[in-house]
């Protein structure tokens, strides 16, 4: 498994990535941003299966969310991605990224539902946007349990008050939940996994592997 990042995918993109690995004969395609025809057309004429991810999708656990029109898709991959390494247990999934969201899947391999919150740099634009005067802060790992000026009070504040979060849904979902696995994934997860206590499973590609695992699933049961 490997990552490619770019701004925007295009045609050309793919072509490439073709003629690199000629292997390359199943698709899934999961974007929150409208998809021009002439991508969709490509992906369908060049792949021998493919699939745009969808509320509609078949997935290899069991959606419980009462508004899966509204679920993330990163969420929802996620959410496989974790099942497909934890398979059969309690799993707590932390994504720490623009927002940071908190998603249960169980033991009977059925995704709950989670809770969505700000994410790090989110707070910090949120404090400097919407004040007067407050100045935007990046976040450090520099830092104290109280700040003793205005920067170090903003950065105190808002990492603090994320790790007091994480900590106390952690213990929360522990309580009603045995023999919880955590995973956590997402930008800032490095950041905060070094200051949790807490046995805590990182991994990056967390929502690929369930992007694929859905790919698989559903070019075997087409």
């Amino acid at each position: 498994m490997f990552n490619v990042p770019i701004e925007q995918l295009t045609v050309n993109h793919l072509k490439m990535l073709k003629d690199e690995h000629p292997q390359l004969n199943q698709a899934i395609l999961s974007s929150v941003k409208p998809v021009n025809d002439e991508l969709l057309q490509f992906l369908s004429g060049n792949f021998d299966f493919f699939i745009e991810l969808d509320h509609r999708t078949e997935i290899p656990i069991k959606n419980l969310y009462e508004t899966p029109e509204t679920l993330g898709k990163d969420r929802l991959a996620a959410a496989v991605g974790a099942n497909e390494l934890f398979h059969d247990q309690n799993i707590l999934i932390i994504d720490a990224g623009t927002a940071i969201t908190y998603d249960l899947v169980s033991e009977k391999n059925e995704f709950i539902g989670g809770n969505i919150s700000p994410g790090l740099q989110m707070r910090f634009k949120a404090l400097n946007q919407f004040t007067g005067k407050l100045p935007l802060v990046n976040h450090s790992d520099d830092f104290q349990h109280i700040g003793r000026n205005t920067t170090d009070a903003i950065r105190a504040g808002v990492q603090n008050g994320i790790l007091y979060e994480i900590a106390q849904t952690i213990e929360l979902f522990n309580k009603n939940y045995q023999n919880l696995q955590i995973v956590m994934t997402g930008g800032d997860s490095i950041f905060f996994d070094k200051k949790l206590n807490y046995t805590i499973f990182v991994h990056f590609n967390i929502t690929l592997i369930g992007l694929n695992r859905i790919l698989e699933y559903n070019a075997k049961n087409k």
